[in-house]
């Protein structure tokens, strides 16, 4: 009877001590999401989205605006895969011109809580330069 008392005890433990392990990976995967999330925003800015979708995805003459994505329970991460992979009404498809990682950073971004601003863009010196 005593051995069972320490194994019991044991196995109490164990919900907590899973707890403890899985909070670095949730620390990583938060720290891959936002990398994913600046990463996008680069890409939104140099792969030509602001020309049509304004900055920041606020919309423009030629783009809706995508700055309540997020929030639109329609546009799944998978359905807006499709649109950049595949394009629509007046979008153009982008499966020719991006990676499959940089359309789940493109993803990352546009549903991300707290969008990112991009870095500013680099001149030919490695000085930053003024974009309006």
């Amino acid at each position: 009877m005593a051995s069972v008392i320490p194994r019991f005890a044991s196995l109490a433990l164990l919900p907590t001590l899973l707890l403890l392990a899985a909070f670095p990976v949730r620390a990583l995967d938060g720290a891959k999401a936002r990398a994913d999330e600046q990463a996008g925003a680069l890409l939104f800015a140099e792969k030509g989205c602001v020309h049509c979708h304004g900055p920041g995805g606020s919309g423009g003459k030629k783009g809706p605006d995508l700055a309540n994505l997020r929030k639109d329970k329609l546009w799944t991460p998978a359905k807006i895969t499709h649109q950049i992979l595949n394009g629509g009404q007046k979008m153009p498809a982008f499966s020719d011109a991006l990676t499959d990682q940089e359309i789940a950073q493109l993803v990352a971004y546009l549903r991300a809580k707290h969008r990112p601003a991009p870095p500013p863009a680099q001149s030919d010196h490695g000085q930053p330069e003024f974009r309006p």
